[in-house]
């Protein structure tokens, strides 16, 4: 989906960062030694890891366990990452940083910028995005396609491992462990859905929904146009209000599933007439909520609450 460029405050920010970054690059210690550090009471080597986002700074910490130590830029649900202004925190974060995980596709430019201002080698940085193979102007989304938490999962273990080869073994036992129970009820609701839902139509608020349909195979009947006004903050067009008026009032849709962290007074008018014609509703949020939830917890609540609204919306 196109990407707004960011505006003239974030230019400004960046470049503030940026110049306070290579003022500090020119007086540290000479690249490379930005390798993981050792643990002065254990011994232990601790991969620092910076994330630009919670979700997938959550997946990362519980891999890594003791042998990581995770900063997350944002983590406040009423943070924009696609508007952010980074601060020269921020900017020391990823600095220090031997493992950086940004989404990519336009979603978080501020943290390339951030990466670049003080290059390191040795580190290793993982982009979201270029991983699952969506390019700019695509769907940013990602955390919200199974498939795609799966290969962030089995990335971070590779990355980790080679980053501190000694623990290999450690990293892949927390990784079967993260697998086989911590993400198990994610993963069950996900199948359950798709096989008792797939090809049911609903109607929805943005583009964050589009990677979660998908995943669980339903067919979202939203103009994608609409979708992504939504999600970049741009006036939808007038045919696509009425084309979802219409979706609603006929019950074409069976669910309506919306973004609780971007209720625009065109959204809210579609909540309220779904309402109306006896439609569920389900809501997802852009970033953990609570603040400090982790992933599975997050997405699982969003999961139940999805599949009540469609067992609700069919009878199955």
């Amino acid at each position: 989906m196109p990407i707004v460029a960011p505006a003239r405050s974030v230019r400004l920010a960046l470049a503030t960062v940026i110049a306070a970054l290579a003022a500090t690059s020119a007086c540290s210690t000479a690249p490379g030694d930005d390798s993981p550090s050792t643990d002065a009471k254990s011994g232990s080597t601790v991969v620092q890891v910076a994330a630009a986002e919670s979700f997938w700074g959550s997946i990362a910490g519980q891999l890594g366990g003791e042998h990581v130590k995770v900063s997350s830029i944002i983590g406040n649900p009423d943070a924009d990452p696609h508007d952010y202004e980074p601060t020269a925190a921020d900017g020391r974060t990823v600095a220090g940083a031997t493992y950086v995980i940004t989404n990519g596709a336009g979603y978080d430019a501020w943290a390339d910028k951030l990466i670049g201002a003080n290059p390191v080698n040795g580190r290793t940085a993982l982009k979201v995005a270029d991983l699952v193979g969506v390019k700019e102007g695509g769907n940013p989304h990602q955390w919200y396609s199974p498939q795609s938490v799966h290969q962030v999962i089995d990335r971070i273990t590779d990355d980790l491992k080679k980053l501190d080869p000694a623990d290999a073994a450690y990293f892949d036992q927390r990784k079967a462990a993260y697998l086989g129970t911590t993400l198990a009820p994610y993963d069950k609701l996900v199948a359950d859905i798709k096989a008792t839902y797939a090809g049911t139509p609903i109607g929805a608020s943005e583009s964050i929904v589009t990677p979660l349909a998908e995943g669980l195979g339903l067919t979202l009947l939203t103009p994608e146009s609409f979708l992504d006004a939504t999600s970049e903050g741009t006036d939808p067009t007038a045919a696509d209000k009425a084309v979802i008026d219409a979706q609603i009032k006929t019950k074409q849709i069976k669910v309506y599933v919306y973004n609780a962290q971007n209720d625009t007074p065109d959204i809210k008018a579609q909540v309220e007439a779904a309402k109306a014609q006896g439609i569920p509703v389900a809501t997802v949020t852009e970033t953990p909520t609570p603040a400090d939830a982790p992933f599975q917890d997050w997405q699982t609540g969003e999961l139940q609450r999805l599949a009540a609204a469609l067992k609700q919306a069919t009878g199955k």
